[in-house]
């Protein structure tokens, strides 16, 4: 069966719950009847409750940025798995570069994340990718087959059955270069391997890789094109409810 694509919107920390409101009045009538694909708004935490609200009644769903893998106690300032389906949250991205690069994240830690997020039933959303300088020493299959392996340890194909990934090329990341609809590809390729290695050939078959990287209007359709590219992780192109309807309507 064809996979469903995602379009996932990544607000990083922009917006406040007024504005959260602004946006999907404008959002929702763009892409009115828009069944073709699953769309999800992932906006700071203070927003979900207004965006979950907001979406009420559409198709639309809404994740976090971040999870933390414990589900209580004295970790000032985490969020854990409970607290984001008490306000509906469907789904979660882990292991954003930015959470990697400023927040010092490892493989390990988006690994427990992972596991957690799993366990909850929510949808992770989990990235990886090389930066500039790995790409250009011939390193993007070792970092990508080393964040898989370490992201997938101890988590069974049955647990995984909701799991997407989004490959992030770092160096694409914010800056307005994009990889190539080919190279982009190419790493989801050696992805989805690493999966079947992990989980089984029909489970790789099945799982969604979702390419991110100054994703936009302009070059939404021609990625979209690519068999193996399965949707978008939006940045800057998502704060914009203009410009992120004209990428889900690729």
């Amino acid at each position: 069966m064809p996979r469903t694509k995602l379009i996932a919107a990544n607000w990083k920390m922009y917006k406040n719950p007024h504005q959260t409101r602004d946006f999907f009045r404008e959002f929702l009538p763009l892409i009115a009847g828009h069944t073709r694909d699953e769309i999800v708004i992932c906006p700071p935490y203070i927003d979900l409750s207004a965006a979950v609200r907001a979406a009420k009644g559409s198709n639309i769903g809404v994740g976090a940025q971040n999870i933390y893998w414990k589900e209580e106690g004295a970790f000032t300032g985490e969020i854990s798995p409970s607290m984001l389906l008490a306000v509906a949250c469907t789904h979660v991205i882990i292991g954003h570069s930015e959470r990697r690069q400023y927040f010092y994240e490892t493989d390990d830690t988006v690994n427990l994340k992972l596991k957690a997020a799993l366990e909850a039933g929510l949808t992770p959303i989990v990235c990886i990718g090389e930066v500039l300088e790995e790409r250009e020493a011939g390193l993007t299959e070792d970092v990508l087959r080393r964040q898989c392996l370490r992201a997938f340890h101890a988590i069974s194909g049955k647990k995984a059955a909701k799991l997407v990934i989004a490959y992030e090329p770092v160096w694409a990341i914010g800056t307005g270069k994009t990889a190539t609809p080919q190279m982009a590809s190419e790493a989801h390729e050696m992805i989805r391997a690493e999966a079947a290695k992990a989980f089984g050939e029909e489970f790789a078959t099945q799982m969604r890789i979702l390419y991110g990287g100054s994703v936009k209007p302009e070059n939404a359709k021609a990625l979209m094109r690519e068999q193996e590219i399965d949707g978008a992780l939006v940045g800057g192109a998502s704060l914009d409810a203009k410009s992120l309807a004209a990428v889900v309507k690729y």
